[in-house]
């Protein structure tokens, strides 16, 4: 049947795309399109109690499932709620649709009453963004979004509809999804030049990014035809299994001294999926300054913008795995395995009562299905160093904005997409509080996988450690603890059973009651400020200036 109106041309367009959950929050200028609602009874809408934790909830969806993540929001402040998410979702390439309401279209650029110039707004932080002028492009427009989301490299597009198009007479044709474009086939040349370099590598290494999480079979059976040792990035946790022998770890700012090391000490190193951002690099004039380097990626712009590539390779991650695995001739150079075998035995963690053992006996807990988000900070780090993943999307982070307040709603959204799964969040007592709304959100659908851990070390702990380490321990507007509600108090009053523990012996009985509650819990683990995360490479310095170990723990206090 056709539509009578834009708003549920609008929804019957998502339900022909395959949208069957949607996050977000009502509001005037989106209100006929919550109406429309109530005739999709099949499209399930979760109603968040902020639209940060709304389109955070989105994002947790489409990194577990790989698939669009959709939400919605009024006009004014609640698309502007929106912005850090999809400035989030653009660094992480996440495939994203946000839906906006708008006044009406001759109110527009006059002030009205919630209104905001949203797609100018957010102009520099999505894939695309579109303001719908006639009822009828509705379904074309939002079929557009969709399929630029999804393409490519994905993305966030965001969709704006003033309220008379959303209530104007529809008349047309709802549009289905486009058939996906091919991804480029590599240039053939580029491989066979990437393909002589691997054979005459003496000390190569792999590093894995996130934009390999749809290809890990392939690049992990690439990885093992040739025998290459792999790093994978924090966002490419999971692409290659933590479980294999030639896994080293993570690289960067907190990476493992074996990732760093090899990375400084490679004579080829081919990363695919990955942009070197800064945190991975460290100084860029010293990062693999003896390897050859072999890129690739499917977004050309990534392509040699921070770190020169010897050999640019523009193509999908697992098409360019699948060539080169063809192609493979295993390496075996003893004294390189030997040297990084050395490496991974360094920078472990001390085992004095603290984040990092809270972090890892929690994490330790994790089935291989399950799913780990966190929030940011020192507890995000240790959680990347110490988790082990064998599978992709299982590791929901915040990586290239690192925003707190993601952790727990994308929990949610994940939670949501994989019901039969334990969807578990390591959060700060910092960054929880950004979001901890959100609680209501579990209670209001009865969601009863979303396990919560905070590691409750009344500080903002990385801002404090740098604090420490390079301000002269001058601790500037960090300390919480003098303000920190009870925790469990606040879960409860949203209908959340808690724990909490604060020493090392009482930690497993709490996670063992916290993990074998029906339903979804809160677990507090309270830990000494003092300490940090290491290993850690300074701003500024190269991996191979990495400080390996913890210097001397100093006491923690308000400044």
């Amino acid at each position: 049947m056709t539509p009578p109106n834009g708003a549920q041309a609008l929804w019957q367009t998502l339900a022909a795309h395959g949208v069957g959950t949607v996050f977000g929050y009502p509001g005037g200028a989106i209100m006929p399109v919550y109406d429309a609602l109530t005739l999709f009874p099949d499209i399930r809408h979760i109603l968040a109690r902020h639209e940060q934790g709304a389109i955070h909830a989105a994002e947790g969806w489409a990194k577990a499932t790989g698939d669009l993540g959709v939400c919605l929001a009024t006009s004014g402040p609640g698309a502007t709620n929106l912005v850090t998410g999809l400035a989030d979702a653009m660094m992480d390439s996440v495939p994203l649709l946000a839906i906006t309401g708008n006044v009406a279209r001759h109110l527009m650029g006059t002030d009205a009453f919630q209104e905001a110039d949203i797609t100018g707004i957010t102009l520099p932080i999505t894939k695309h963004n579109y303001v719908v002028q006639e009822a009828g492009d509705l379904p074309r427009v939002v079929a557009e979004a969709i399929h630029i989301a999804r393409s490519g490299r994905p993305g966030p597009v965001l969709v704006d509809i003033p309220k008379d198009v959303q209530l104007a007479a529809f008349a047309g044709e709802v549009h289905g999804p486009q058939a996906p474009p091919e991804a480029p086939a590599p240039d053939p040349h580029a491989l066979e030049a990437a393909v002589a370099l691997l054979k005459e590598a003496r000390r190569p290494v792999l590093m894995v990014g996130g934009g390999a999480q749809g290809a890990a079979a392939e690049v992990t059976a690439f990885a093992r035809a040739w025998r290459i040792p792999t790093i994978t990035t924090l966002m490419g946790l999971g692409a290659f299994p933590a479980s294999d022998g030639l896994w080293l770890g993570m690289p960067g700012m907190h990476g493992s001294v074996a990732a760093n090391r090899a990375i400084s000490e490679a004579d080829v190193l081919i990363g695919i999926g990955l942009r070197f951002d800064d945190r991975v690099t460290g100084r860029v004039k010293d990062f693999a300054s003896r390897a050859s380097i072999i890129h690739i990626d499917l977004d050309a712009a990534e392509i040699s913008k921070i770190v020169r590539a010897h050999v640019p390779v523009r193509a999908d991650a697992g098409r360019a795995a699948r060539l080169l695995t063809e192609r493979a001739q295993p390496l075996s150079h003893p004294e390189w395995t030997a040297t990084l075998a050395e490496w991974r035995t360094r920078g472990e963690h001390p085992a004095h009562w603290g984040a990092a053992q809270a972090v890892r006996q929690v994490v330790s807990r994790l089935g291989p299905g399950d799913i780990l988000s966190t929030d940011v900070g020192q507890h995000q780090m240790l959680a990347a160093q110490l988790a082990r993943f064998d599978r992709p999307r299982r590791w929901l982070t915040s990586g290239g904005l690192g925003t707190m307040g993601f952790g727990f709603p994308a929990a949610i959204g994940a939670a949501l997409a994989e019901p039969g799964v334990t969807s578990m969040v390591i959060a700060g007592d910092g960054g929880f509080q950004m979001t901890a709304q959100e609680l209501a959100t579990l209670t209001k659908y009865g969601i009863r996988n979303v396990k919560i851990c905070i590691v409750n070390n009344s500080y903002l702990g990385m801002v404090r450690q740098w604090q420490e380490l390079f301000h002269e321990r001058r601790y500037s507007e960090v300390y919480l603890g003098d303000s920190n509600p009870d925790f469990l108090k606040l879960a409860d009053a949203y209908g959340i059973s808690g724990w909490r523990a604060d020493n090392a012996d009482d930690l497993e009985g709490a996670i063992d009651a916290w993990l074998a509650h029906d339903g979804s819990a809160l677990l507090e683990v309270v830990v000494p400020n003092e300490h940090g995360v290491f290993p850690m490479v300074p701003a500024g310095a190269a991996l191979s200036e990495m400080i390996e170990t913890e210097p001397q723990a100093v006491p923690g206090g308000r400044a």
